[in-house]
């Protein structure tokens, strides 16, 4: 009875929801947050490191650039436990959720293992080949660097990663103010922990003193500083998780013991997902170190800074993917396919509006936002003026892909949440080769007078391909086909539902009242 009740608080408030638009921005707000944390503390990384000098800049960038390609790989796997925990919950059987979170873990701990720690030994052999060659003076310095932050950053990432299936099970089960509490607490001691750090005892001259006693470890100490934070974005989301509350209402710690049938549904629903990642960064690496890399450190510098807003901007519309992601999972698993398109286009709507908003910013303050970076630095004049100039044009080419970024970005995430991952994530690592990497080697070996411009270009044009094909996929309706439930009923519902170009007729809204009447057992 206790149990019961319980479980019937905690999911109240899924139920009282009607209006599309507060539906999705209540689940989609807390998400956006939490999707910004991981690039929040690589950006505070960034803009601490660049008072301490440009080269640090383009290290971090590289390095955490390259480290993140593999723990995306891994973190593409665990990311669909968001995907069936929504669409359980929407048929009505939520206690089966939390096995996917406990598997998620022991997979994670296994492929940090297998993947992560051979990564770390290996990156620093990939540095040495990427910069051999560049118009880079003090490439051996910019190695060492790179290798450092990437080493920390990887073998730190096993909490990241362990705490990730608890992240995607609250995303699930619509609950991701939890994970927001834990997103702000991490990146309160991540700027704390950075500043300790990379400064030391001289703190910032003339602006912050720093703690007596204390080394300066530079862009080591940037590195350190997020492992800090990654453990306390995992603990707290497991500490919810494994509460008494949550063990009354769904036997959390039940299934804790690794199950290899649960791992497996996860793999073959989230392998796709890992190489769409994984590739797509390794994509973007290579583009930076290695196409914009190569016309010199400015260049690199004012395309880390850009790439880095850019991140921002990307990343809450990310968290929209992930919102839509478990709307559309719950929607679907009780059998409501059009609510679920429905409220897909409310997150594309609100993505496009937010995006949009960001590429004027981006035109209007792009000279203001690259120099914020280089203010207080040791740089020449004439060296500040021309990171400027360059950054500045790779702002104005993002701002112009914004808006289609958002289509592409939030439809990915509804179709993650119908289950149809695996031609989304083939169709994505193919463009990414092609476009990214192909169109970067064709700009700099036949165009080689648009200098660091030419690959930008490419990279748009990935952007505005990609987008445009997950919408065409999702609008289709090939998800329709896909039953992850095992569940005849509902797979017909998705079949037969009228799904059209507009938007779902008016009565589609008030199905949503059946999810309320519905009393899970």
């Amino acid at each position: 009875m206790e149990a019961d009740q319980n479980k019937q608080k905690i999911e109240l408030s899924h139920n009282q929801l009607t209006n599309p638009f507060i539906e999705v921005w209540s689940i989609a707000w807390p998400t956006i947050l939490t999707m910004v944390s991981f690039t929040f503390m690589q950006f505070v990384d960034k803009l601490m490191v660049s008072k301490v000098g440009p080269l640090e800049v383009a290290a971090q960038g590289n390095a955490g650039t390259w480290s993140f390609a593999m723990i995306a790989t891994v973190m593409g796997v665990v990311t669909v436990v968001n995907t069936y925990v929504s669409q359980y919950l929407g048929s009505g059987k939520p206690e089966i959720g939390p096995k996917y979170p406990w598997a998620a873990m022991w997979m994670s701990l296994i492929l940090w293992i297998v993947l992560l720690i051979p990564w770390a030994i290996i990156l620093p052999l990939i540095f040495q080949s990427i910069h051999t060659g560049d118009h880079i003076t003090d490439a051996a310095e910019l190695i060492s660097l790179e290798s450092n932050y990437a080493t920390i950053t990887i073998l730190g990432s096993v909490f990241l990663l362990v705490g990730r299936g608890f992240t995607q099970y609250f995303f699930g089960m619509h609950m991701p103010k939890v994970i927001t509490v834990s997103t702000i607490v991490a990146n309160i001691i991540n700027v704390v922990s950075n500043y300790i750090l990379i400064f030391g005892e001289e703190g910032i001259p003339g602006f912050i003193p720093g703690i007596p006693g204390t080394p300066a470890l530079g862009l080591a100490g940037a590195a350190y500083g997020t492992v800090v934070g990654m453990f306390f974005e995992m603990l707290i989301p497991l500490a919810v998780f494994l509460s008494a509350k949550f063990n009354n209402a769904y036997q959390t710690r039940r299934p804790w013991r690794p199950c290899i049938k649960t791992c497996k549904q996860l793999f073959k629903l989230g392998w796709p997902g890992a190489i769409q990642w994984g590739n797509e960064i390794v994509c973007w690496a290579i583009f930076m170190t290695v196409f914009v890399g190569r016309f010199g450190t400015d260049d690199m510098t004012a395309g880390w800074i850009a790439l880095g807003y850019l991140n921002l901007s990307f990343m809450p519309a990310l968290g929209l993917n992930v919102a839509v992601n478990s709307i559309v999972g719950k929607y679907i698993g009780a059998g409501k396919p059009d609510v679920a398109v429905a409220r897909a286009r409310v997150g594309v709507f609100i993505a496009m509006v937010y995006m949009t908003i960001c590429a004027a910013v981006f035109v209007i303050f792009r000279a203001e936002m690259i120099e914020w970076f280089l203010s207080g630095a040791d740089i020449d004049p004439e060296r500040i003026a021309s990171i400027v100039a360059l950054g500045s044009k790779m702002l104005i080419l993002v701002a112009l892909f914004q808006t289609v970024d958002a289509l592409g970005i939030v439809y990915s995430g509804a179709l993650r949440g119908a289950g149809d991952t695996v031609w989304p994530g083939i169709v994505t690592a193919i463009y990414s080769w092609v476009f990214i990497v192909g169109g970067s080697w064709v700009a700099v070996t036949y165009f080689p007078s648009l200098g660091s411009m030419g690959p930008w270009i490419a990279a748009a044009t990935y952007v505005i391909f990609i987008s445009i094909t997950m919408v065409i996929r999702f609008e289709k309706g090939k998800w329709r086909e896909i039953d992850l439930l095992k569940d005849p009923d509902r797979l017909e519902a998705a079949r037969s539902a009228p799904i059209t170009i507009g938007p779902p007729a008016a009565e589609a809204d008030a199905a949503i009242a059946d999810l309320g009447d519905h009393d899970p057992k």
